[in-house]
């Protein structure tokens, strides 16, 4: 087993256990783990299955497969990425609406006509 097999199998299985306890100690919400837990498991099992590693390079067209853990890292880093801007999105429609109506609210006690 090389260091750079050797190190991937290290950092994805610790990113892994790190993301299961902040998960566990309710620092993470678990919507927002699946991505987590998906790409550490994808990237540990690429660095534990070589074979695999080197096929999928070789069809991608990457010369050294390592660099394909750095790919998939990469694009899981992207989606989370995306969904958390979605997310962000949907907060900040959520609360100007909130901020309209409590202004109307308020429009409506100041002039002694609530409806």
């Amino acid at each position: 087993m090389s260091r750079v097999t050797l190190l991937s199998v290290c950092m994805s299985a610790a990113l892994l256990v790190y993301i299961l306890e902040m998960v566990r100690r309710r620092r993470l919400r678990e919507e927002y783990s699946i991505l987590w837990l998906c790409g550490s498991m994808v990237i540990l099992v690429l660095s534990v299955k070589q074979d695999w590693l080197i096929r999928l390079s070789r069809i991608v067209g990457i010369a050294y497969p390592p660099s394909l853990l750095f790919l998939v890292g990469i694009l899981f880093i992207m989606l989370i990425l995306i969904h958390f801007s979605i997310a962000i999105s949907k907060l900040h429609q959520m609360n100007k609406r909130m901020a309209q109506e409590l202004a109307l609210l308020k429009e409506e006690v100041k002039e002694g006509d609530p409806k």
